[in-house]
């Protein structure tokens, strides 16, 4: 499980975080709700410590994840899918898939990893050679979650991951996102179509301005006038 208690950050002087605090149970999805410029985003970066923490706590299966470099974060089982993905374009997409296992040891079971990710995402498979930057952007994402997985992480932090996409590309998307979660993985899901979001998540925040507003069920929120009124 993944707790966060009282977290605050700075985007230099500015306050950007006001005690965040919240859980994200091993196998399940949740997802964060909020307006452009709620924190969401700042929020992820922060966990993976892109952006360093003020103030707060962050525990990882009760462990302590102290205000570290991502890297760090990433050994500890936290991996984050950027919202620009942040792929290498001008390296294959096999050497990217690679890349997500930069910091394990094991020469058979990352090839093995590597093998099932390319069953569950076929058209990586096909594309294995060619550079990452003549993807669509459909395939893109595939990649850029997979590379995340190659690093057998708990938590799996999806930033947008439905941006740009085609309806018929999203939905397999998140068919993959629900699998990832049925085979033990926890995820953190920052969405902007809060309908598609709640209808793949188990529980859900709402983030305004920094601070929690809002919490529940996937259900008791689609309910809420509030969410209704402004994310549905």
């Amino acid at each position: 499980m993944l707790s966060v208690r009282d977290l605050h950050a700075n985007y230099g002087s500015k306050r950007v975080l006001h005690g965040v605090s919240l859980e994200v149970p091993r196998g399940k999805i949740v997802t964060l709700l909020g307006a452009n410029g709620a924190g969401k985003s700042t929020l992820l970066k922060t966990i993976v410590g892109l952006l360093p923490r003020t103030a707060g706590a962050i525990e990882l299966d009760a462990v302590p994840l102290p205000n570290a470099t991502p890297d760090r974060a990433l050994k500890a089982g936290v991996a984050l899918v950027p919202e620009q993905r942040e792929l290498f374009r001008e390296m294959s997409v096999l050497d990217n898939l690679r890349l997500g296992a930069f910091l394990r040891r094991g020469t058979a079971e990352i090839a093995g990893d590597c093998e099932r990710l390319l069953d569950v995402f076929p058209i990586l498979r096909q594309r294995a050679s060619q550079l990452a930057r003549t993807l669509s952007g459909g395939e893109q994402q595939m990649l850029a979650i997979a590379r995340a997985l190659m690093s057998r992480p708990s938590i799996l932090l999806l930033d947008e991951p439905s941006l740009g996409l085609a309806p018929k590309i999203v939905e397999e998307i998140f068919a993959i996102i629900g699998q990832i979660s049925s085979d033990g993985t926890a995820v953190l899901l920052v969405e902007q179509n809060a309908a598609l979001a709640l209808d793949v998540a188990q529980y859900g925040f709402v983030l305004d301005l920094g601070e929690i507003t809002l919490e529940g069920s996937a259900e008791e929120l689609k309910m809420s006038p509030i969410v209704r009124a402004s994310y549905l």
